[in-house]
């Protein structure tokens, strides 16, 4: 038998096993009394709650705070904006304080109260640099937005919760909560004003990464038999990137997918299935979709992740949604379905593209 043979029956015999298993895992999950023998449930946590463990251990490391500070646009936005919206006497919420900058930034302005709330690590330190610099007005509560109780509302919530996909961070619950709860009738969010974008993309050829089964002849080596064993999960199909160099175009004009307002928004508000079209403008091979954000505070002050800005913040990065690899020529239309469970979890994001060719 040849080394070729042997190889091919040692796939078969391992696919052989693996769908056995399958079907006496199945089998135990259809019987109530070894289903809870095998398989004891699991506490569910919910996205927010999955975050919030993460968030302990992320925004306590330095060198997370490290980029964030020398993110020279995302400081001189908030830096901006706290100069022209916080007035002298406003009580103000810094939600998720970090190293205490956007408080300290609040005080100097001139709030007559500042709470910064925090329920990592990174308090202790934010606590140490106010004393050093001379922040007197600032309160730091150590515990999570949710528990924070104060026995008068406030004028300004202060935040950036603001995730790479917009979302991620728990923008919304975190801020709608202090906002039904804690913020005075009329009182100011800010940033309040957000842009989600999901663009129709070409990559530059020399950063192109085609899914394994697209390459058919790499140096005579096909691996086309691999579609049949496509990962299906949003980990694997979702890249994250920071890299000016990835993105070539958007195949269309870039328009926001949902426009946020924090004043008025509601986790439930948010759509969960989203249909929208892109007519091609700039022919190329259609890569995947883009996911990036703007924040907007007034209309010449904005806080852009678009790969394709040269402003753009750089620490956060923008998310592309892979897709089988299609020529798009200009005058196709493009059709792109969302489908969400959870905005704040990127993996539970499903996407498909589908391409209506226009005949000249």
């Amino acid at each position: 038998m040849s080394i070729s043979s042997i190889q091919k029956l040692t796939v078969s015999i391992s696919g052989h096993v693996r769908s056995k298993c399958y079907s006496l895992g199945k089998w135990l999950r259809g019987s109530p009394k070894l289903m809870k023998w095998f398989y004891p449930p699991e506490k569910v946590v919910t996205p927010a709650e999955k975050y919030r463990e993460v968030n302990v251990n992320y925004f306590s490391d330095l060198h997370t705070q490290e980029r964030m500070l020398a993110d020279q646009q995302r400081m001189a936005f908030y830096h901006e904006a706290i100069r022209r919206k916080i007035k002298p006497g406003d009580r103000v919420i810094d939600l998720g304080t970090g190293t205490g900058i956007l408080a300290a930034f609040a005080s100097r302005q001139g709030a007559g109260k500042v709470y910064a709330v925090d329920h990592s690590s990174i308090i202790e330190h934010a606590k140490m640099l106010a004393a050093e610099n001379g922040i007197e007005n600032v309160e730091f509560e150590d515990v999570h937005s949710s528990k924070l109780y104060l026995d008068e509302k406030v004028d300004v919530i202060l935040h950036e919760q603001i995730g790479d996909f917009l979302f991620d961070e728990a923008m919304v619950p975190n801020v709608c909560d202090l906002r039904d709860r804690l913020l005075k009738p009329g009182g100011l969010i800010l940033p309040s004003d957000f842009e989600f974008y999901c663009e129709p993309m070409t990559m530059h050829d020399d950063r192109r990464e085609p899914y394994i089964w697209e390459l058919n002849d790499v140096y005579g080596f096909d691996f086309s038999s691999m579609e049949a064993r496509r990962p299906y999960d949003a980990e694997y199909n979702g890249l994250v990137s920071c890299d000016l160099g990835v993105v070539k175009q958007f195949l269309g004009v870039a328009e926001p997918l949902l426009e946020i307002d924090l004043n008025s928004i509601t986790e439930s508000s948010l759509s969960q299935n989203v249909i929208f079209k892109r007519k091609v403008i700039k022919p190329g091979i259609l890569d995947g979709l883009v996911v990036f954000m703007k924040a907007k505070v007034d209309d010449d002050l904005e806080l852009s992740s678009s790969p394709l800005d040269p402003n753009r913040a750089p620490h956060w990065g923008f998310r592309i949604l892979r897709l089988d690899q299609v020529q798009a020529e200009a005058g196709d239309e493009l059709e792109i379905t969302m489908s969400v469970k959870d905005w704040i979890d990127p993996e539970t994001w499903r996407w498909a593209c589908r391409r209506i060719r226009t005949e000249w």
